[in-house]
Formats: C-alpha cells, sequence, structure tokens
C-alpha cells in the first residue's frame, strides 16, 4: 500500500506550535528516551562529535552532555520553537550539571543548534561519531535515504542509535477512526524488519533491532487527544481530512474507541523499536564504489624495487 506523503510544513509549525507545551505532555516520550539512553550503558565508544536528531526541547540533549562533557554535540531540529527551548534547558542548572561539577568533569564541549530538515543534513561527510534519534525518524518521508545520509555522516567505527514507533502505535486510534471515514488520520509507522533491511541497504553493518509495546491509559478519549496535540504530534498527510470533526462524527469516534475501554480506562498502545548499527570502516562509498587502500612503497620493496 503506498502511504501517505507528509506535509512538512505543516509538522513544522505543529512542533514550532506545541514547544510551550510539549514537556508537560511528553511521559511516553521521556520513558522511551531514557529506555534509548540506558542501552549505551552496553556501547563502547567516547565520541568526539555527537549528532541529535529531533532534538525537540532537549532532553535527551541535557543526557548526551552528562555522558560525553568533553564532545562537542549539534542538535538539530525542523521547529524553531524547539531549538529554543532546548538551548534554554542546557542553560539551566540541572542535577546533571551539578552532578558532573562534583566530579570536576566541568561540560565543556561547545553545543550547536541547527534548524534543519533531517533528510537534508547540513553536515560534512564522516563529521560525527555518533548519530542518536530519539523519536523523530517516524516522521522520515523516504526512511532509507535519511539512513544513508546518516552513514555518510558518520565518521569510520562511529555508531547509529535511535528510538522511532512500529505499525501497532495508536492501533487503536486508527481503528476507531476507520468507522468515521476513509481519511487517513493516523500516521503510519514502518516494520522493525524493513527498518533493519533499510540500515543493510544504507550500509551499516550489524544492526540490532528491539521493540518495546508500552501502553498508556487515559480516562477518556479527550484526554489522549490532548495528549497527541499537546507533543506536536497530529496527522500531517498531505491527503489528511482539513478542519475539525463535527459532534456526530466525534461522538462516533468516541463510541467507536470506548469498545477497548478495560477496567475503566482506555489504552492507547505505542509499538516502539529500538535500533543501532554501526558504520565500520566505510570501505564503500555512497554510491557504491570501493575503496582498496595500498602502500606503494611497501610494495616496491617486496617487488626489489626499493
Amino acid at each position: 500500500m503506498t502511504e501517505p506523503e507528509l506535509d512538512f510544513a505543516e509538522v513544522r509549525r505543529a512542533f514550532d506550535h506545541a514547544a510551550a507545551s510539549y514537556d508537560a505532555h511528553a511521559v511516553l516520550q521521556r520513558e522511551v528516551c531514557d529506555r534509548l539512553f540506558e542501552r549505551l550503558d552496553f556501547m563502547t565508544v567516547q565520541p568526539g562529535r555527537v549528532l541529535d536528531v529531533g532534538t525537540g526541547t532537549g532532553y535527551g540533549l541535557l543526557q548526551l552532555r552528562s555522558r560525553y562533557a568533553t564532545a562537542e554535540l549539534c542538535a538539530l531540529d525542523i521547529a524553531p520553537a524547539m531549538l529554543a527551548a532546548a538551548r534554554a534547558r542546557l542553560q539551566q542548572p540541572s542535577w546533571a550539571r551539578r552532578a558532573l561539577q562534583r566530579l570536576a568533569l566541568n561540560p565543556s564541549g561547545p553545543s550547536h543548534l541547527v534548524c534543519a530538515d533531517m533528510a537534508r543534513l547540513p553536515l560534512a561527510p564522516s563529521s560525527m561519531n555518533l548519530v542518536w534519534s530519539s523519536l523523530a525518524l517516524q516522521w522520515a518521508h523516504d526512511l532509507e535515504a535519511i539512513l544513508k545520509d546518516f552513514h555518510r555522516v558518520l565518521a569510520p567505527g562511529g555508531l547509529l542509535m535511535f528510538a522511532t514507533f512500529g505499525p501497532d502505535t495508536l492501533k487503536e486510534l486508527r481503528a476507531a477512526f476507520s468507522a468515521i471515514d476513509d481519511a487517513p488520520h493516523v500516521n503510519r509507522f514502518i516494520d522493525l524488519h524493513d527498518i533493519g533491511d533499510m540500515l543493510i541497504h544504507a550500509g551499516f553493518a550489524s544492526p540490532v533491532m528491539e521493540m518495546d509495546m508500552l501502553t498508556l491509559t487515559y480516562a477518556d478519549l479527550k484526554a489522549l487527544m490532548r495528549d497527541l496535540k499537546g507533543i506536536g504530534a497530529h496527522n500531517a498527510a498531505t491527503t489528511r481530512r482539513r478542519g475539525l470533526l463535527g459532534k456526530s462524527a466525534w461522538a462516533r469516534l468516541e463510541q467507536a474507541y470506548e469498545s477497548n475501554r478495560h477496567e475503566g480506562r482506555l489504552p492507547a498502545t505505542f509499538e516502539v523499536i529500538y535500533g543501532h548499527a554501526w558504520t565500520g570502516d566505510k570501505a564503500q562509498r555512497e554510491d557504491g564504489r570501493q575503496i582498496i587502500q595500498f602502500n606503494i612503497g611497501e610494495r616496491r620493496r617486496k617487488l626489489g624495487l626499493a
């Protein structure tokens, strides 16, 4: 099935508008970020440069600063208001900053905030050692192309770590909307196995994929919709239905969602996919050509010419 294209002007507008309310509604996003961050405990990497793709209000960026105190951090987001919130978070005194100061590890690495589309990274080849992204890749129109660009900007031996949403995310809401009309109301998400294949095609080595099913519960459908609006995560398909639902359509949507009520609460399922992969030695260029290294001086000696 062909997936509907996203309206990226609408994506930017929604996240700009949600920057002030994001942290109040981002319970799930913080939990996923924490779980992704814990996976760094098993990685033997001390990056000199780190790229945070989809930094949002900077919750993960601050954690990366606490772990890699002297690294050069680059925070990238499509929404200027989100970057402004991230800058404010970095400048505020925090437990992480105080802990680093007690250990005499003042966070001295510079931080750069870049407003750009992750599909067009304004970065030089092999300029990063770690690319980190928590819950941003689900907004990609061409995920494989973005992964190839991640591979381009990562140095040899670099690491990509990410979390994104899988196909069962908001399955209850998608099913309820199907009782209203045939228009797309909930974004579609890519399967774990397909993402693994894309990593291989993008040139990454040793990809590892994992999945969690997380469920939030709500008193009513309005509370769920407030959370989604509060983080800027609403339907941005170019073919989306414009305008608000009428009273009759909203009543039918509520009735359809009520069939999911369990023990007095309405569930909202989120399939969270975690992945990491390495660039390896980057012996193959992005255009498929192989790089062969040899030492002319050593070859001449073996032939008795030196």
